[in-house]
C-alpha cells in the first residue's frame, strides 16, 4: 500500500516489506542517521556543469559576528573609541597588519586572499547566518538550500563517504536542505571532536556483531528483498535499496571510517593545531576532505561581544587563530591547498564604534571574510573599508557574489535552476558574479 503525506513533495511509503527491514536492522543495531534514510527518498541524479578546481571546501563559520577591527581589518590609525583595545600586527604581506591576537594567520597571510569589503543588510543573527550558509538574504516563502547541500545535491558522493558533513553538529537551521530533499542534508557526528572520548556514532557495528555476521545478515536481507520483489512494485523499492546501499557502504568501507578517524593522527599533529576544540574540528576537517568528503561545515568560537570585547578575544582567538593557521599550513605541505577552498566568514561585522559597555554591536554594512587556496590568489587583499571601518570604500562584494565564486571553484554553475516544491525554478544563486580578481591565473 502507498500512502501520499499530504502537502509534502516527496512521497513516503509504507509497506510490509519496509517494515521487516526497519526491523531487522533495528535488531542489528544499525541506527544510522536520518542522512542515510533520507537520502534514499531524493533525486539521484547529480553533475556539474564546469571543470572544478576544488575538490573540496571546508568552510569555518566564527558565529556571533566578528569584529573585522580585531581581526583581519584594523584600524590603527583611527581615535582610541574607533580602534579599539588592540593594536595591529605586521603580516607576511608588506603594508598589511592584522589585530594583534592573530599572530599564527599573519605568518600565513601570503597564502590568503582576504576580502575586506563583504557587506550586506541584515543585523539580525538570524538572517546574516542565513546569508552566510546560503548566498541568499532570506524569504518568508521558500527555505533555501545551505552550499553544503547545494554541492551534495549536485556533486553526489565520493569513497563511500557522506558528500556534506557538519562538524560536529548541524550548527544552525539554515545549514541544512531548504527546498531541496532532506535527502541533501548534512551528516553530523553527533560527538565533538575536541572530547576526549570523541566517537562518530552509528560507524561501528554494535557489540556482538563481527563483520561475518554483518555480511550474513546482509546476505539474508538480500534474500528478503529478492522474495518480497516478485510481489510488490513501487518506486519506493528502488528508494529503501538507496538507503541499504549508503548504509552498508558507510559502515563497511574501512577507508571511509578511517576517515572520521581522529585517533591516527599523531600528538604531535594534534598539538600543531591545538588539543582543544577548534583545533581537533579542523583536523578532523582535513582528514574528512582527504577521504573523500566534498564540504565539512564547522563552527569555532564565540563572537557575539556586545560587552567587553577584550576578554571576548583574548579568551576566542588564540585557538582559533592557531587551529586556522595550522590547518593552511597542513592543507599546503601535504599539496591540497590548492585543491581545497577554505572559507572563513562570520555572520556580520561589529560597529566601528566601541558602545558604552566596552564592545561593539552588530554591523552589516562592511566586514571581512577570508579564503585560501581552491584556485585562489595568495597574499592578496580585496576591497577596503573606510578609515573607521564602517562602509566600504572600494569593490564591495555581496553574498550572491561570494557564493557564486565559491560554487565556481567546485564546478558548479550558480544560475543553474533547481525545482523547488510547485515545480518553482530557483537559481542556486541568484544574481552573483564570479569574482574573477579572486582568482589565481593557473586557476
Amino acid at each position: 500500500m502507498k500512502h501520499v503525506c499530504p502537502g509534502n513533495p516527496l512521497e513516503r511509503y509504507s509497506s510490509r516489506r519496509e517494515f521487516f527491514y526497519v526491523g531487522l536492522l533495528g535488531g542489528l543495531g544499525l541506527t544510522l542517521p536520518q542522512f542515510l534514510r533520507d537520502r534514499a527518498f531524493g533525486d539521484t541524479k547529480t553533475y556539474a556543469l564546469r571543470e572544478p578546481v576544488a575538490q573540496g571546501i571546508i568552510h569555518i563559520f566564527l558565529p556571533g559576528g566578528l569584529a573585522h577591527q580585531e581581526s583581519f581589518d584594523p584600524k590603527p590609525l583611527a581615535p582610541a573609541e574607533y580602534r579599539g583595545p588592540f593594536g595591529a600586527i605586521n603580516t607576511k604581506l608588506p603594508g598589511v597588519q592584522f589585530g594583534e591576537k592573530m599572530t599564527e594567520m599573519a605568518k600565513i597571510a601570503d597564502k590568503l586572499t582576504i576580502i575586506r569589503s563583504m557587506s550586506h543588510g541584515e543585523a539580525a543573527h538570524e538572517r546574516g547566518t542565513h546569508n552566510m550558509f546560503t548566498g541568499y538574504r532570506p524569504s518568508p516563502a521558500l527555505e533555501y538550500p545551505s552550499f553544503g547541500s547545494v554541492i551534495s545535491h549536485e556533486l553526489g558522493s565520493r569513497n563511500d563517504l557522506p558528500p556534506y558533513v557538519c562538524v560536529p553538529s548541524v550548527p544552525n537551521e539554515y545549514a541544512g536542505s531548504g527546498y531541496l530533499s532532506s535527502a541533501y542534508g548534512p551528516f553530523a557526528l553527533g560527538s565533538d571532536p575536541g572530547n576526549a572520548n570523541f566517537q562518530v556514532r552509528d560507524l561501528n557495528l554494535p557489540t556482538g556483531v563481527d563483520d561475518k555476521r554483518f555480511s550474513r545478515r546482509r546476505t539474508l536481507l538480500d534474500t528478503v528483498d529478492h522474495h518480497f520483489r516478485t510481489l510488490e512494485e513501487s518506486d519506493a523499492l528502488d528508494s529503501m535499496d538507496a538507503f541499504y546501499q549508503h548504509a552498508y557502504k558507510l559502515i563497511s568501507s574501512q577507508k571511509a571510517r578511517e576517515a572520521f578517524n581522529l585517533a591516527a593522527e599523531t600528538d604531535a599533529m594534534k598539538d600543531k593545531y591545538g588539543k582543544n576544540a577548534a583545533g581537533q574540528r579542523m583536523l578532523l576537517a582535513r582528514r574528512l576532505i582527504e577521504g573523500g568528503v566534498r564540504m565539512v561545515s564547522l563552527t569555532a568560537g564565540g563572537w557575539d561581544h556586545h560587552d567587553n570585547i577584550k576578554n571576548g578575544m583574548d579568551n576566542n582567538m588564540p585557538s582559533v587563530d592557531k587551529a586556522i593557521a595550522a590547518l593552511i599550513n597542513d592543507l599546503d605541505e601535504r599539496g591540497m591547498l590548492d585543491t581545497t577552498l577554505v572559507m572563513v566568514t562570520s555572520e556580520f561585522g561589529r560597529t566601528p564604534k566601541i558602545n558604552n559597555t566596552a564592545g561593539r554591536d552588530h554591523w552589516p554594512r562592511v566586514f571581512s571574510t577570508v579564503l585560501a587556496g581552491g584556485g585562489m590568489k595568495r597574499g592578496y587583499v580585496h576591497g577596503s573599508s573606510d578609515a573607521l571601518g564602517g562602509e566600504p570604500e572600494t569593490d564591495k562584494v555581496g553574498v550572491e557574489d561570494l557564493a557564486t565564486t565559491i560554487y565556481n571553484q567546485i564546478g558548479i554553475t550558480a544560475d543553474k535552476e533547481l525545482m523547488s516544491p510547485g515545480n518553482r525554478p530557483i537559481e542556486i544563486v541568484d544574481g552573483g558574479h564570479v569574482l574573477d580578481s579572486l582568482l589565481s591565473k593557473k586557476a
